[in-house]
């Protein structure tokens, strides 16, 4: 091995390092979040861990137009409920940066947020609030339906939309991504699901659910 390459190999137990102690740094932070749901697969479950999650929801559904089980279909593989939720670039297997702006239950970039708070004039709304999460998945369906003519009852495309933004769907860009395709179809698979749960869960809040329109 060359000088070179003994030097650029010392360097990485100190990029090590550094990963860790960012790390550490970024989980620390996260330290007085409050957990996820425990079963988040179960919707009667994970609704009545959450008392207020049912209103949060049905007002979401109801102002909007978007089936309540396709809400939280979404943010059930955005986030799995993770009200701090963000995505790292990895160096050595550790994470060390945020992989974009995208953040909480929602996903929402910085740019997305600030839309949906121009829109809406709800200034004070925040990604890691859950209530107006949810109302941020549905102002992004209906105006996905606005702007590209996707069915709000459509799991499937609302979220190829929902990731790749009007722009990116109406151009195809999700074509080229299979592992996207596959992605949308477990979303509206979950979604499905929910809606199959929500009329078992014995509860006044998916008897409402059930007469918002598609």
């Amino acid at each position: 091995m060359g000088r070179r390459s003994r030097r650029a190999s010392s360097r990485l137990p100190g990029a090590t390092l550094l990963g860790v102690a960012l790390f550490l740094a970024i989980t620390s932070g996260s330290c007085s979040s409050p957990p996820p749901p425990g079963r988040i697969d179960d919707l009667c479950a994970l609704l009545a861990e959450r008392e207020g999650w049912w209103e949060a929801t049905t007002r979401a559904a109801s102002r909007w137009g978007v089936a309540p089980w396709l809400l939280l279909a979404v943010i059930h593989q955005e986030s799995g409920f993770r009200s701090e939720a963000r995505s790292y670039d990895r160096f050595l297997g550790v994470p060390v940066a945020p992989a974009s702006s995208a953040y909480g239950y929602s996903q929402a970039t910085n740019g997305a947020w600030r839309d949906y708070q121009r829109a809406t004039g709800r200034r004070r709304a925040r990604r890691d609030d859950f209530a107006d999460a949810v109302d941020f998945v549905g102002w992004y369906a209906d105006n996905l339906q606005r702007t590209t003519g996707v069915s709000k009852g459509d799991a499937f495309r609302l979220y190829l939309g929902y990731h790749e933004g009007p722009g990116g769907f109406l151009r195809g860009t999700h074509a080229g991504k299979p592992w996207l395709l596959d992605v949308a179809r477990r979303v509206d698979e979950r979604a499905a699901r929910f809606e199959r749960e929500a009329a078992a869960c014995g509860r006044a809040a998916p008897a409402a659910w059930r007469s918002v329109a598609r």
